[in-house]
C-alpha cells in the first residue's frame, strides 16, 4: 500500500469528500463517530487498568498494553473492512468515504471560523466561548489578542495532526494506517498528559504520538509556508521563521506548523499562556512579530490552512497519477 496510486486516488476522494461534505451533525446525532468508538475503548481501559495502587512502573506497562490493545482492536477490523471493500464494486469509493471520516479539514475550518464571528458579532464574550470550544488554556484570562493567537495556534496544529498526518498514515499504509493514527491521537488527548492519574499510564499514547507526528507535522509546516501568499505573507519568510524557531515550542511537532503561520502572518505566537490558572513559561515563536492579533489574522490563517488542504489534495492527486 505504501503511496501506491490506489491509495493516493482514495485519498484524493476522500479529501475532497471532507472538504465538501465535512461530518454533518445530522449522521453522528444518530450514530457515534469512530472517534467517540476509540476514546469508549481507552476509558473502559483506563479504569480497568489504571488503578491507584499500582507502581509507577506497572502502571506504565500497563499504559503500553492498554495503547496495543486498542490498536489492534481498531486497526485489525480496519485490514478486515479494507480487504471485504477490495472486493465490491465501488468499494474504493466507499473506503474514501470511511477515511474521509477521520480527516478535520471542514470541521477544523468551521470551528475555527466561528471564533472570528464571535469577534466580530459578539465582541470579547463571543469569542472566548467559542475559543473554548477548541483549546484548553483559561478563556477568561483571554483578551482579544488572545483569543485571536488562540484560534490561530490551534488552526496551525490541527492542520497538521487532524489533516496532514491522517492523510500521510493513509498513503503509506491505507485504511488500516490511518485508523492507527487516529487510535493513537485520540489517547494521547485522552490520557498523555502529565497529570498525577495518567504521567505513567499516559506515557505509551504520548511518546506515540510525538513519533507519528514527526514525518507529519515538518510537511503541515512547508505545506503553511506555500500558503503564506493567500494571506499576503512571503514563503521565505514562513520557512526562515519555522526553521529558526521551531525547536522553542514545548511540543517536538507543534512548533512546525505554528511557527510557519507565525511567519506566514507577521505575528508573535505561543509564548507564556495560562492553563488552570497556572502560566506557562513557554517561548514565542516569531518574537519580533504583532502580538495583537485580530479576527482579521485569523481569517487570514484560515486560507493559510485551506491553502495547505489544496496542496495536500493536488500532491495526493499527482501522485496518483505519477504512480500509475
Amino acid at each position: 500500500m505504501l503511496l501506491s496510486a490506489d491509495a493516493l486516488l482514495i485519498l484524493a476522494v476522500a479529501l475532497a469528500l471532507d472538504a465538501v461534505i465535512g461530518d454533518p451533525d445530522s449522521v453522528w446525532r444518530r450514530w457515534p463517530h469512530p472517534v467517540v468508538w476509540f476514546g469508549r475503548v481507552i476509558s473502559w481501559l483506563d479504569r480497568r487498568l489504571n488503578l491507584s495502587g499500582l507502581s509507577f512502573a506497572t502502571r506504565r506497562v500497563r499504559g503500553f498494553v492498554a495503547v496495543a490493545a486498542v490498536l489492534a482492536l481498531f486497526s485489525g477490523g480496519a485490514v478486515a473492512l479494507h480487504f471485504l471493500l477490495r472486493g465490491l464494486p465501488f468499494g474504493w469509493l466507499v473506503e474514501a468515504a470511511v477515511a474521509s471520516v477521520l480527516l478535520a479539514q471542514r470541521s477544523l475550518h468551521d470551528h475555527v471560523r466561528r471564533v472570528a464571528e464571535g469577534l466580530e458579532r459578539e465582541g470579547i464574550d463571543g469569542g472566548r466561548r467559542a475559543v473554548s470550544m477548541i483549546v484548553g488554556r483559561d478563556p477568561q484570562a483571554l483578551d482579544e489578542a488572545g483569543v485571536s493567537r488562540a484560534a490561530i495556534e490551534s488552526v496551525s496544529e490541527n492542520f497538521s495532526d487532524g489533516v496532514v498526518a491522517p492523510a500521510l498514515w493513509f498513503a503509506i499504509l491505507g485504511l488500516p494506517g490511518l485508523v492507527a493514527y487516529k487510535v493513537i491521537n485520540t489517547a494521547d488527548s485522552m490520557i498523555g498528559h502529565m497529570s498525577e492519574r495518567h504521567h505513567a499510564f499516559g506515557y505509551a499514547a504520548a511518546k506515540l504520538d510525538d513519533l507519528v507526528n514527526l514525518p507529519a507535522s515538518r510537511l503541515a509546516g512547508l505545506l503553511v509556508s506555500l500558503a503564506a501568499p493567500l494571506a499576503g505573507g512571503s514563503m521565505s519568510e514562513a520557512l526562515r521563521v519555522m526553521a529558526r524557531d521551531a525547536g522553542l515550542h514545548r511540543s517536538p511537532n507543534a512548533g512546525w506548523p505554528e511557527a510557519a503561520m507565525a511567519g506566514a502572518l507577521g505575528l508573535s505566537l505561543a509564548g507564556p499562556r495560562s492553563y488552570g490558572g497556572v502560566m506557562t513559561e513557554d517561548k514565542p515563536l516569531n518574537a519580533e512579530g504583532r502580538r495583537a492579533a485580530t479576527s482579521r489574522d485569523i481569517r487570514r490563517a484560515m486560507r493559510v490552512m485551506v491553502g495547505g488542504c489544496a496542496a495536500l489534495f493536488v500532491l495526493a492527486a499527482c501522485g496518483a497519477l505519477v504512480a500509475r
